[in-house]
């Protein structure tokens, strides 16, 4: 496990990432709302600056509340991705606070999601 060059409230949301040889995963607990999206932010960031090729999976199953900034803390890391030539994936698992949102928005036709929800 790795820790992340920013400050997370702890009592808000957990966000841990763990790397193997085919690639990394970031595992969100929690609610990703104004307050903590920032930061989730960085850290998606941060782990699409990391050099390599490897995928970057981001495991949102745990998330108990997602708004338009969650939304957009993805979107930006998605569009980094793209930019790096990196693979971005989520895995919402069949939490409704996250599928919900994705597929209103269409963000779920745009990310590549990893398991049906």
């Amino acid at each position: 496990m790795t820790a992340f060059p920013v400050e997370l409230d702890p009592d808000c949301i957990d966000v841990r990432l763990t790397t193997s040889a085919d690639g990394c995963r970031i595992t969100v607990v929690g609610e990703v709302d104004s307050s903590t999206a920032p930061g989730l932010r960085q850290c998606l960031l941060a782990a699409l600056e990391r050099p390599g090729a490897a995928p970057v999976e981001v495991d949102l199953s745990q998330v108990t509340f997602l708004d338009s900034a969650g939304l957009s803390a993805l979107a930006t890391a998605h569009r980094a991705a793209v930019g790096a030539d990196r693979v971005l994936r989520v895995r919402c698992g069949t939490a409704r606070a996250v599928v919900r949102p994705l597929q209103i928005t269409g963000l779920w036709d745009i990310f590549t999601v990893v398991e049906d929800c």
